[in-house]
């Protein structure tokens, strides 16, 4: 009787332990406490299942790492775990952890958006860029007079001229970019130069056309800049590159504002007849021909209609000043000024 009693306690007590070990297993694969906060952790490449199962535990999202461990053998899980950065409220169980892992259902990154309006110069690209990124402005331009360690084959063709202000201006394509927060200024440099590249890659047969009109690519994106900041309304911008074109081959000072305002230190809201006279290369009403180089950068469709001007006779044009942004056009000076009149007469309608 005495050794049944024995044998029942014995019973008992293992009973007690299994029961006991039953429930600590149990109880710590059971989600943690339940959080509306929202926790992120790390997953590295190449990490094992008892690394991931430790940064879990560490993360406060499982109880018992090494229980996770054993869930995952057991479940035949964790081999096709994606490394990245990822987020979930404590609460979460096993399976819904293990699914999260499997599909790699990351945490977005944090973006920045950076839109360069066409006709910006360089300077106002790097404003842009430094203020959306936190970075120099001032370092981004002298990044660009470099090209950084940019590879784009336009950028290798810009000429050694000592006279260029900015060798990259008109380079970085007018774009709305998407980066990741935190990315460099080399990156979003070449991001935006090889947006220019790819534009002049989808342009059909580009060399033949330059070779066309006797032009550079350099030469050809100067004419487009010149273009870009001259031209609002988008039907004439064909019609104002023939006559950049018939001045270039009569031998006529292009004699275009735009570039008087880029050789000054700040361009102004209107320009006076002294600032005509400021010496810089880029000054066209001093010096015949194309400036050294683009002006600011050009729109897809300036650069088309660089490359395929609109025939005519014209040699001058002067803007309405009736707040259409359109132009009138004219053959010889004395018609220039007949239209200078006609457009003086309507802006005091």
């Amino acid at each position: 009787m005495k050794a049944a009693k024995k044998a029942l306690v014995v019973l008992v007590i293992v009973l007690v332990i299994i029961a006991g070990g039953a429930y600590y297993v149990w109880n710590g694969m059971q989600p943690v406490k339940a959080s509306q906060n929202a926790v992120k952790f790390t997953i590295e490449q190449g990490m094992g299942t008892s690394r991931i199962a430790g940064v879990l535990k560490q993360s406060g999202l499982i109880k018992n790492d090494m229980f996770f461990k054993i869930y995952l053998k057991w479940k035949n899980q964790g081999s096709r775990f994606q490394a990245g950065t990822y987020e979930a409220k404590p609460g979460v169980t096993y399976d819904q952890l293990i699914a999260k892992l499997n599909s790699g259902e990351v945490v977005k990154a944090e973006m920045i958006r950076i839109t360069i309006p066409e006709g910006y110069t360089l300077e106002q690209i790097a404003k842009t860029v430094g203020e959306a990124s936190q970075s120099d402005p001032a370092a981004f331009v002298k990044l660009a007079d470099t090209g950084g360690q940019t590879d784009v084959p336009a950028f290798k063709e810009i000429p050694a001229d000592t006279s260029l202000k900015h060798k990259a201006e008109g380079y970085l394509f007018p774009d709305t970019y998407e980066f990741k927060k935190g990315t460099g200024q080399e990156e979003i440099l070449t991001r935006m130069l090889e947006q220019m590249q790819s534009k002049l890659d989808q342009i059909p047969d580009l060399d033949q056309k330059l070779k066309a009109h006797g032009l550079t690519l350099h030469e050809m994106l100067t004419v487009a800049s010149l273009v870009e900041r001259e031209v609002v309304v988008d039907k004439e911008r064909p019609l104002v590159a023939g006559v950049i074109y018939n001045r270039l081959h009569k031998e006529m000072k292009l004699e275009i504002d735009a570039t008087v305002q880029y050789a000054l230190k700040e361009p102004k809201e209107r320009l006076l007849y002294k600032d005509l006279k400021v010496d810089s290369p880029y000054n066209t009403y001093l010096h015949p021909g194309l400036p050294p180089g683009p002006i600011c950068s050009p729109s897809i469709a300036s650069i088309e209609a660089a490359l395929s001007p609109e025939a005519s006779d014209y040699l001058y044009y002067v803007t309405k000043k009736d707040g259409s942004h359109e132009h009138l056009f004219a053959k010889t000076y004395q018609e220039h000024l007949n239209n200078i009149k006609k457009s003086n007469s309507n802006a005091k309608q």
